[in-house]
């Protein structure tokens, strides 16, 4: 029961190493979307800064340090991935869950505080932004909950599986 033994290892690795797994999808998830922000919105398509309340060359610079800080997330996630993988402790579903809870509570976050309260951008200008603020925000909660969702049912998978080695194992 060779297998056995090894696939009880990993299963007892991905519970030590629970909370690692959950952060770097976390960060994964908040640089990721930052990232796909950043490229979409801000680049190719010019409908904003990520600080519109100045000049352009402001709002430029702010851009750079916005996507220096998605690279730093995603780039520091992936470490934290490698390293799970060194330690056979590797959880994608709670890497997962945790990626679509970072990727929601960013745009979450971007979405209310930053447009809202802040005002220190908006999704576009001159147009009703009212289904834009929508869909954005939507979009953040839905994301947050298929993370939360993946997590319990990891979370359950492992409880049932951990059951069934160790009792096929006796």
């Amino acid at each position: 029961m060779k297998t056995d033994a090894k696939h009880l290892q990993q299963l007892k690795n991905r519970e030590v190493h629970y909370k690692r797994n959950l952060w770097s999808g976390i960060l994964f998830g908040l640089g990721f979307v930052a990232f796909i922000d950043e490229t979409i919105f801000h680049q190719l398509l010019h409908w904003h800064k990520f600080y519109d309340k100045s000049t352009v060359a402001v709002g430029l610079v702010s851009d750079g340090l916005f996507h220096a800080f998605s690279w730093f997330a995603t780039v520091g996630a992936l470490y934290l991935v490698a390293d799970l993988r060194r330690l056979n402790a590797l959880w994608h579903k709670v890497w997962w869950g945790g990626k679509l809870i970072g990727g929601g509570v960013f745009q979450l976050y971007d979405g209310t505080i930053q447009h809202k309260v802040m005002r220190i951008h908006q999704i576009r200008y001159d147009v009703d932004i009212v289904p834009y603020d929508v869909v954005w925000n939507v979009t953040a909660v839905i994301m947050i909950i298929i993370g939360i969702l993946l997590i319990r049912n990891a979370k359950q998978n492992q409880r049932t599986v951990k059951g069934t080695v160790l009792h096929g194992s006796s």
